[in-house]
């Protein structure tokens, strides 16, 4: 698709900190009217950043915020945080995201959600497994070592439970599609966001989907994950769309599976994570990953 906003979507004109250089990692924050919390997530995700040894920013994607958003970003921007704001017009969590990815220039981006469900320090599994040479890193709740610290209300359990029996067969060895914590290598993400149709519920499973039509590489790890209070999904009838979504999904994917078997990468991936997740086991998957692709080229 082409950017999911015109170009003339506002952008904060300050780049914060001081990253007017190479960026290792972008961590873009797809935000809609989040006045309230939007700064104790970016005070949570830049204060770890600045602990890492790289230059990293978090970037927050404005989705059309009739509140004070923006101004809250701009304000942590100019104490001096790392942190900038981009405005998307278009609607939907996978606009802002796609918006974010497709503009980076870090040699990492990836997104998480703007209440922090998944606790920053969970960026330094991400970031391993990237330096590990995986292109597809995502956080999961249902894989081998994740903990649900609060759970879900019953209707979005209810709901989830529906939305993972209709999407069976799209995501592949992913265990957990919907979890709002990915990361990619950049330069592999740029064409497969720039083919994503997908602005609402089915959104990460396009992405998923994709990756693996694309043969990218990708793993899960486990992260530790809090329900947070202010979602406003309702089961009927956010349920009814995000089946129609799925629908869609399945006619536009079906030209790209042609009824392959996942990538060897992406299969040894999963198995390797969802059995342990020892730094041993994650090298060893890296490896056989490798292996293939050399097999492959």
């Amino acid at each position: 698709m082409s950017l999911p906003c015109p170009p003339g979507a506002s952008e904060s004109p300050a780049l914060a900190g001081g990253l007017a250089g190479p960026l290792d990692l972008e961590v873009i924050v797809p935000a809609y009217n989040e006045e309230h919390r939007i700064e104790a997530t970016i005070r949570a995700l830049t204060g770890h950043l600045r602990r890492l040894p790289l230059t990293g920013r978090v970037r927050v994607v404005d989705n059309g915020s009739s509140d004070r958003t923006a101004e809250c970003v701009d304000r942590l921007a100019a104490s001096g945080l790392p942190v900038m704001v981009t405005g998307c017009a278009s609607p939907g969590k996978g606009a802002a995201v796609a918006r974010g990815v497709l503009t980076s220039r870090a040699r990492w981006t990836g997104f998480c959600d703007a209440d922090l469900a998944t606790p920053a320090h969970a960026l330094d599994d991400a970031l391993t497994l990237l330096r590990e040479g995986w292109e597809v890193v995502v956080g999961s709740r249902r894989c081998a070592g994740a903990r649900m610290v609060v759970r879900q209300p019953l209707s979005r359990r209810l709901g989830g439970c529906g939305f993972r029996f209709l999407a069976r067969g799209l995501s592949g060895p992913v265990a957990d599609t919907q979890c709002g914590f990915k990361f990619f290598a950049t330069a592999a993400a740029l064409p497969l966001f720039a083919d994503v149709t997908c602005t609402r519920f089915a959104f990460d499973l396009e992405v998923l989907a994709r990756a693996r039509a694309l043969g990218l590489s990708t793993v899960e790890f486990p992260v530790a994950w809090s329900d947070r209070q202010g979602s406003t999904f309702r089961l009927v009838s956010d349920g009814c769309r995000a089946a129609a979504d799925l629908w869609r999904l399945r006619r536009r994917l079906a030209h790209l599976s042609g009824g392959q078997r996942p990538d060897a990468a992406t299969r040894t991936a999963a198995a390797a994570v969802r059995g342990t997740d020892t730094a041993a086991t994650r090298t060893a998957a890296a490896g056989t990953a490798a292996t293939e692709k050399g097999r492959a080229s």
